[in-house]
């Protein structure tokens, strides 16, 4: 069936079921047997089906945009500014707009009349706005698990972040880290919920005393100096320093350097410091010394998050589905490793 469009009809018969049945299977709406739903979506793309964008448009009033809601402290992140682009890279080639919302959010029939659909990122299950975009009554597609109560069905793109947290824990105990520190960000985002709980299980299970302080989302720079100072001035043994937020790495730094620890060693000269960070960016690249971190690749995850909601869109993914996204990690002399 490639001389012509393949039909909805053209699946049906040859899945052997009614029309209304492929519609259901294919939106992942309706009652549908999941072996029934598999069938007729290994049929559809057998035969290469694609659904009509126009006519799905009119049949839904569609408004040819979708909505982006990130966190409130977005604006001045590095990482959610290249997931924004990525994200509105990817809904482009779909045609489609990309609407940023206010941190606020906004009530969800408003929304809906708006977008076709929406990109939540990060939800913080203790954001009012997001339970009004996820029950908006459009598709969603969340950066990471809501952990709040939800009304609907909502799809997720996911990280590994408790394996994250543990590669960059094992990294500095095998560059002889003997009593590491973690500075967790605060909030209620799937993110810093698994970073806290990585860094109490990691020392459980390694007999480890990990060192936990818990610092802004959006910790700055300074922010994170000054919280590293008072952590290496009460305990002096902790000899490597894991830092979370986006961009806040060179505090780290700053406060090892004044107190006297060289970072990137355990011990030479004088006491050392092992610095490592839970987000890549040009604050770690361009540190001195370049700081050990996992790349996320935010551009890559915002095009991941837009893609899935373009595909449940097209109707060629359903609403509930969870998508995995892959990190890196990028050692360097932080850690007393080559950059």
């Amino acid at each position: 069936m490639t001389s012509r469009t393949v039909t909805l009809l053209d699946v049906a018969r040859a899945a052997g079921v009614s029309k209304s049945t492929v519609s259901d299977a294919l939106q992942g709406s309706g009652r549908v047997a999941e072996a029934t739903r598999d069938r007729v979506r290994a049929v559809a793309e057998e035969l290469g089906y694609r659904p009509n964008s126009a006519a799905r448009r009119l049949r839904r009033a569609s408004t040819g945009a979708v909505g982006l809601h990130l966190p409130a402290t977005a604006t001045r992140l590095d990482y959610y500014m290249n997931l924004a682009f990525g994200a509105v890279e990817r809904a482009q080639e779909d045609g489609l707009d990309m609407v940023l919302l206010a941190p606020s959010g906004a009530a969800g029939g408003r929304i809906a009349s708006r977008v076709d659909g929406l990109l939540v990122i990060d939800p913080e299950a203790g954001d009012s706005a997001v339970p009004g975009l996820l029950d908006a009554g459009v598709p969603v597609v969340t950066g990471e698990r809501y952990l709040g109560p939800s009304a609907g069905p909502s799809a997720a793109v996911v990280c590994d972040n408790a394996a994250s947290l543990t590669a960059l824990l094992d990294h500095v105990t095998e560059r002889g880290a003997r009593r590491p520190a973690v500075l967790a960000p605060s909030g209620s985002s799937a993110w810093a919920t698994a970073l806290r709980a990585t860094a109490r299980s990691w020392g459980l299970a390694h007999g480890v005393e990990v060192a936990l302080r818990t610092v802004p989302f959006a910790a700055t720079p300074a922010e994170a100096e000054e919280t590293t100072r008072a952590l290496l001035t009460a305990d002096p043994a902790v000899d490597a320093v894991i830092c979370a937020p986006d961009g806040s790495a060179p505090g780290v730094l700053r406060a090892a350097t004044a107190l006297g620890r060289e970072p990137g060693t355990i011990a030479r000269s004088g006491p050392g410091l092992l610095v490592a960070a839970c987000v890549d960016g040009p604050a770690t690249r361009g540190a001195e010394p370049p700081v050990t971190a996992v790349d996320l690749r935010p551009a890559a995850y915002g095009r991941a998050c837009a893609e899935l909601l373009c595909d449940i869109l097209a109707d060629r993914a359903a609403p509930d589905t969870v998508r995995r996204h892959a990190w890196s990690l990028e050692t360097r002399a932080s850690t007393g490793s080559p950059g």
